[in-house]
C-alpha cells in the first residue's frame, strides 16, 4: 500500500499542496485529475521525491520515504514517468533499457571479476531489453540512438524503462502529452496490460477525460492542492464539485442542461 498522510508543500505564502492524505491499494488504477495549476504534478514530485513536503509522510508498505532521495525511492519501489521524457539520448535504444535492467539485478561486480560470469550477466540483460522493447514494439529499432526518436516512440522508451525496474508503484504524469492522435493508444495499451498486474499500484495523472474514464478505478480530484473529491469515476465526474472545479461547469448551467 502506499500512503500519503497531510502531505503538504508551500512555496512562500502560497500552498500548493495542502494535507492531502490518500491510500493506494494494489490492483487499482487512480486518476489524479484537476485543473491546471490545481498541484498534480507537484502532489507527484512530492511522492516520488523531487520536491521535499514542507509537512505530512510518504509511506510504502508502511515504510516511510519522507527522507529519502528520488533514486532511493525508486529502490524502494517507486517508478515514475515524467511529462517530458527522461532518458539517455546520446545512447542507442537498447542500452537505455539494459542500463534500466542492469540497476535491478546483481551484477558482475558483486561476484568478482570472472569472463564467464561476466557474459553470462551481459546476454541475460540485452535478452531481457530484448523482451521489454518487443513489449513496447521498439525492437526493430534497439540500434537507433535515442535523441533520433519521435517524441511518441521515446514515451515508449520510458515506458519499457519502468517495466525494467519492475517497480510496486507506477506513477505516469501525462503519458499521452505530446503525442500524435496515431500514437497515444500504443501507450494506453501499455498502461492496460501493466493494470492487468494485480499486484502493482498505478498513478496517472491525466486531463483527458475520455482516457480517465476508459483506465480508470478511481478518481481523486485536486484544487488549489486541496482534495475536494475521491471515488468511483462516474460518481466522481458527476458531482457538482468537479463539474464546476474542473469541468468549468457550474451548478447553475448543470440544472439547465
Amino acid at each position: 500500500m502506499l500512503q500519503t498522510q497531510d502531505l503538504t508543500i508551500r512555496f512562500g505564502g502560497h500552498v500548493a499542496v495542502n494535507a492531502v492524505s490518500c491510500r493506494f491499494e494494489p490492483g487499482t488504477l487512480t486518476a489524479i485529475v484537476g485543473p491546471n495549476g490545481a498541484g498534480k504534478t507537484t502532489y507527484f514530485n512530492l511522492i516520488s521525491g523531487q520536491l521535499k513536503a514542507s509537512s505530512g509522510s510518504v509511506h510504502l508498505d508502511g515504510r516511510e520515504l519522507s527522507g529519502l532521495s528520488p533514486s532511493a525511492r525508486t529502490r524502494a519501489g517507486l517508478g515514475r514517468a515524467f511529462q517530458l521524457t527522461n532518458l539517455f539520448p546520446n545512447l542507442s535504444v537498447l542500452e537505455n533499457v539494459r542500463l534500466a535492467v542492469q540497476a535491478t539485478v546483481d551484477g558482475p561486480h558483486r561476484r568478482g571479476l570472472n569472463l564467464t560470469s561476466i557474459w553470462s550477466d551481459h546476454r541475460r540483460l540485452t535478452q531481457r531489453a530484448h523482451e521489454l522493447l518487443t513489449s513496447v514494439a521498439l525492437a526493430d529499432r534497439q540500434d537507433m540512438p535515442v535523441a533520433s526518436l519521435p517524441h511518441g516512440d521515446q514515451r515508449k522508451l520510458e515506458v519499457a524503462l519502468l517495466m525494467a525496474l519492475d517497480p510496486k508503484v507506477y506513477m505516469f504524469d501525462e503519458p499521452t502529452a505530446g503525442m500524435s492522435h496515431d500514437e497515444a493508444p500504443v501507450i494506453l495499451n501499455l498502461i492496460r496490460q501493466l493494470k492487468a498486474d494485480r499486484s502493482k499500484i498505478i498513478l496517472l495523472v491525466e486531463h483527458k477525460m475520455d482516457v480517465v474514464r476508459e483506465l480508470a478505478d478511481r478518481i481523486i480530484v485536486l484544487t488549489n492542492g486541496t482534495l475536494v473529491a475521491d471515488g468511483e469515476p462516474a460518481e466522481v465526474i458527476a458531482s457538482p464539485v468537479v463539474q464546476q472545479a474542473y469541468l468549468g461547469v457550474s451548478q447553475d448551467e448543470e440544472a439547465t442542461a
